[in-house]
């Protein structure tokens, strides 16, 4: 892009007019390429932050449709979308909010067999997925496609946020070798979740994304944020490279992608 229009720079003049951003930092955004794995309680936000900050091409991946239990807390749908898939009633609502954002769907289950076709178009993915087959196959494939992944998860009242950068820090794999047993972690669905929580967690996902894009700050690499909503308490908690880690350790064993449902235990229907 060599130049604003005098709509965008109205539109981004509160961006602009940063020091740390500036029309250079903006014109990054706008070219930037941004993946989204769901557009449900993380996703929203996140997308909603994201196309209102200029990133120029999203990409949603959701094969899911609006439920009327969804509203609680995923922003971007309305009564008027109950039944609709997820990606479009996203890429409306983004259209609605940012023309200027090109908005790519994917309304499919992420797998072994798709994920390099979706994932080798974006510079950055953000994760806000809520299944553990699909985190450790998203941190696989990040580590091995050189993928930045910033990664968002959420249960009751507490969340968590952190970046995974192949090369400079620990991957997920490192924070969690192994996956609980099937049934000992419950969804959202079984526990319920405050409304609000991934409205912080999905922003803060964004906040991330944008100091990547630019440069600035100090990014989630090596550090878990962590959130409480009830004690209205933040921590951070430093996180380690293994070593010995099979897929971004010094001699990795895992080189390729896996059955992810089979290594987390879930027997396929």
């Amino acid at each position: 892009m060599s130049s604003f229009t005098e709509e965008q720079i109205y539109r981004y003049s509160r961006h602009i007019i940063l020091p740390e951003v500036g029309g250079k930092g903006q014109k990054k955004l706008l070219s930037s390429r941004v993946l989204l794995l769901g557009a449900g309680g993380l996703g929203s936000p996140a997308a909603m932050y994201l196309a209102a900050a200029g990133i120029g091409n999203l990409g949603i991946i959701d094969f899911d449709v609006v439920d009327m239990s969804n509203l609680q807390r995923q922003i971007l749908h309305g009564v008027e979308d109950i039944g609709k898939p997820k990606a479009e009633s996203a890429r409306d609502t983004i259209k609605s909010l940012n023309p200027d954002v090109k908005v790519e769907l994917y309304k499919e289950r992420l797998s072994s067999e798709n994920i390099n076709r979706i994932f080798e178009n974006y510079e950055i993915i953000v994760d806000g997925c809520d299944n553990f087959p699909t985190r450790y196959l998203v941190n696989d494939a990040c580590i091995m496609m050189g993928k930045t992944n910033v990664h968002g998860s959420i249960f009751r009242f507490d969340g968590q946020v952190t970046v995974f950068k192949p090369k400079e820090g620990p991957c997920y794999r490192c924070l969690y070798p192994e996956p609980p047993p099937p049934g000992m972690v419950p969804s959202c669905q079984e526990a319920g979740v405050l409304g609000v929580l991934p409205g912080i967690i999905g922003t803060l996902q964004a906040v991330e994304v944008i100091k990547l894009i630019l440069g600035i700050g100090k990014p989630l690499i090596g550090k878990l944020l962590l959130y409480n909503a009830l004690d209205a308490d933040f921590r951070q908690v430093k996180l380690r490279r293994d070593v010995n880690c099979p897929v971004c350790g010094d001699n990795p064993t895992i080189k390729e992608l896996i059955d992810y449902e089979e290594f987390c235990g879930i027997a396929r229907h």
